[in-house]
């Protein structure tokens, strides 16, 4: 899983080829934590078919604004730079990830 910062998010996520996760997370976010353990999981069965990120929002707050990310927790999967798919808030759960995640593998 790599920890992204707002020097690295545009490189690693706008201009990198192929399917990435991003996990956008906040200090003191509870459904934040409680859902990372999950994502680390799915980064172990399917980081070799997508790329898995992660990003600390508290830490990056105009960047998160400037990719719609209004609320927390957001898994969100990009290709080619641009958003294709997330799971927000109460529908980010280790479920609903997993399937987002299947659909794009």
């Amino acid at each position: 899983m790599l920890e992204l910062d707002k020097n690295t998010f545009e490189a690693e996520v706008l201009q990198a080829p192929g399917k990435i996760l991003v996990d956008f997370y906040g200090d003191g976010c509870v459904p934040c934590a409680a859902l990372m353990p999950h994502v680390h999981a799915y980064a172990e069965t399917y980081g070799d078919k997508i790329k898995f990120c992660a990003l600390n929002t508290t830490k990056a707050r105009r960047l998160a604004i400037s990719q719609k990310i209004l609320g927390l927790p957001v898994i969100a999967i990009y290709e080619n730079g641009q958003m294709i798919d997330s799971c927000v808030k109460d529908d980010a759960t280790p479920e609903n990830v997993e399937a987002m995640i299947k659909k794009y593998v």
